[in-house]
């Protein structure tokens, strides 16, 4: 009776293992690529990953801190089938016919913007002229610099453009450099817990048409084409971890830390508290993109001179693929 019993649990640890096996195959895993380090920005991903949102859907989320200006030609080479980037970027990829589209925002809003120490008096464009602004290099950034310098009537040409690279802000600033663009929820909240005072300016109170989308998930649009189903049941997995963090910001942010332990929790959890409430503000759905946005923003660009006219910005994004 006892070598039936036993050979009976072998039988079934046979099964047991066979299912896992057939299980882990037709698990497919996705690569999600960041921006940059992990950070507030990034949460749903992190809560769709920690609360296996991505394996409810045969999916497995690997995902892999980029680096500033790479994510979209990562992107267009099939390197990652999701990437964050940003309009200006993904608009810039137009002139260079790259094969990616945004499908997704991550806010509705744009919470980025030039900060600078609250002692150096610089609160619009018109005291940039003859300072240190510390950047990443890109073209869209320097044509936004000079379109509002130029708006203001200050020389664009004794601005001094550093490129910082991946240098710490606050220490760049105390040091280097007289501003530079930040993300308010990250570094702003970072600077506000470290006591060092900013002044901060949100780039739509100089242009109301640079309230663009930033960041924004990408994809290679030959994926969309092919592979349809796949695509919605990736944005599926994001969009439900952004509502997450919506609902339960400091449970997010706990999450977020599992995976970037090396950040300071209660910084996490503020930064959440902020970037929570402005994933979404008034769309029903998360991720929701306006054809206005893009137009007006694409209208700044190309009357500034920035990217060329004739550009059809609608192919640029969709809303084809959110839940």
């Amino acid at each position: 009776m006892k070598k039936w019993f036993i050979g009976l649990l072998l039988v079934g640890c046979v099964f047991a293992q066979a299912g896992c096996s057939i299980a882990k195959k037709d698990i497919r895993k996705v690569t999600v690529l960041l921006d940059w380090t992990p950070n507030t920005n990034h949460t749903g991903v992190y809560v769709a990953k920690k609360l296996g949102l991505d394996k409810q859907r045969g999916l497995e989320f690997d995902i892999i801190s980029g680096s500033e200006g790479g994510v979209a030609q990562l992107v267009a080479s099939n390197k990652a089938e999701v990437g964050f980037s940003y309009q200006e970027e993904v608009t810039y990829a137009m002139t260079k016919e790259l094969p990616i589209k945004a499908v997704a925002t991550i806010f509705q809003h744009n919470t980025s913007g030039f900060a600078s120490l609250a002692s150096s008096s610089i609160t619009t464009p018109k005291e940039f002229e003859g300072k240190r602004y510390g950047g990443f290099g890109t073209v869209i950034e320097e044509g936004i610099l000079r379109a509002l310098m130029e708006k203001y009537q200050v020389d664009f040409s004794s601005l001094e453009i550093i490129n910082i690279g991946a240098a710490d802000f606050l220490t760049s600033l105390e040091r280097d450099i007289d501003f530079s663009w930040i993300f308010y929820g990250w570094d702003g909240i970072r600077a506000k817990r470290e006591n060092k005072q900013l002044n901060f300016m949100l780039l739509q109170d100089f242009d109301e048409r640079i309230d663009f989308y930033t960041p924004v998930l990408i994809m290679n649009t030959t994926f969309l084409d092919d592979q349809k189903e796949l695509a919605k049941k990736i944005l599926e997995a994001i969009a439900e971890g952004y509502k997450y963090a919506i609902q339960h910001p400091k449970e997010a942010a706990e999450m977020l830390h599992e995976y970037a332990p090396e950040t300071d929790l209660e910084f996490l959890i503020e930064s959440q508290e902020y970037v929570s409430s402005r994933y979404s503000e008034n769309q029903e759905r998360w991720g929701m993109m306006q054809p206005e946005i893009w137009h007006s923003f694409t209208a700044f660009l190309q009357e500034s001179e920035i990217v060329p006219l004739g550009l059809d910005i609608d192919k640029a994004y969709t809303n084809d693929y959110l839940p």
